[in-house]
């Protein structure tokens, strides 16, 4: 064999060895863009003031309990990705939490490549992550042992539980626009404890995400971000920016993905049974799914 020859099997070989790499790398659901002593107030001015200059447009922030703030963000790539495929506006904003833990403030994000993989989009982000590394840094990616691309493009939680491909249908209408008014309007109106945090909208396309913050008590707790996350992210680095919960407007439909896949993709590693588990919150996602088909005009029971 030639010596031009070897070399081109051998670039081939070492071509074939990356694309099987990348194949198995796995991805995480959030990456700890830094930690340490620090105001949480100035902590998260500067986080906004990084964030605007890296070139993304802060759509809303919330803080659903004490020591926690989290900011919807999204920009160009983020729009435009999520207009190429199928309730791709999932994935059109990116969730940043800044997070005090006792004496430590942590800044974290919903990691853009494996929302992509995990909503199905037609790209992977990377331009985004690039951005958001150069912003905020990256210590590392955290949240669970890890899923390749491959798995998360089909992931559900276990036999029986909800694909992305399977979101509840919260209402149907007659219009785009008419759809928009109504989520508007129960947004606003907050009467099932489900309130605005940000809107996002796909560019070109007829499809809004909607980031929604959910507050109930008593019988209500179930749908309750506190309540919830109080029973969930119990780790030393948190999960902060699971938070807010979802509502996509797309073309005349309303949807939610249903809490069985949309709370198990970010805490895919979470046991079914025991403390800190999923049995602990085993009604919300029922509790879940009323609140938020209510809230955008539907019935309770909508699927």
């Amino acid at each position: 064999m030639s010596i031009i020859r070897k070399t081109l099997v051998a670039v081939v070989l070492a071509l074939c060895a990356t694309l099987a790499l990348a194949q198995d790398a796995v991805l995480k659901p959030f990456v700890l863009a830094s930690k340490g002593p620090g105001n949480p107030a100035q902590t998260l001015e500067a986080t906004k003031a990084a964030l605007t200059q890296a070139g993304f447009t802060i759509a809303g922030s919330y803080s659903p309990y004490a020591g926690a703030t989290i900011l919807g963000v999204t920009n160009d790539e983020l729009r435009s990705t999520a207009a190429k495929s199928e309730r791709g506006g999932f994935g059109a904003a990116v969730r940043v939490a800044v997070t005090q833990v006792k004496d430590q403030v942590q800044v974290s994000y919903t990691n853009p490549q494996y929302m992509a993989n995990a909503y199905r989009m037609a790209g992977e982000l990377k331009e985004t992550s690039a951005k958001l590394q150069a912003a905020l840094g990256r210590i590392e990616e955290f949240g669970a042992a890890g899923l390749t691309a491959a798995k998360l493009r089909k992931y559900h939680y276990t036999f029986g539980m909800e694909y992305f491909d399977e979101p509840n249908t919260l209402a149907s209408y007659p219009s785009y626009e008419e759809a928009l008014k109504a989520v508007e309007a129960g947004l606003a109106a907050g009467k099932q404890g489900v309130t605005k945090v940000y809107r996002v909208d796909v560019a070109g396309k007829k499809e809004a995400l909607f980031g929604v913050a959910m507050k109930g008590e008593g019988d209500n707790k179930y749908m309750d971000d506190k309540y919830i996350m109080s029973e969930i992210d119990f780790k030393d680095i948190k999960s902060t920016a699971h938070l807010p919960y979802d509502i996509l407007v797309s073309d005349n439909k309303v949807y939610a993905l249903y809490a069985r896949f949309r709370i198990a993709i970010s805490f895919p590693d979470l046991s079914m049974m025991g403390a800190n588990s999923f049995m602990n919150i085993m009604k919300a996602p029922e509790a879940m799914r009323a609140a938020l088909a209510l809230t955008a005009g539907g019935k309770e029971d909508a699927r």
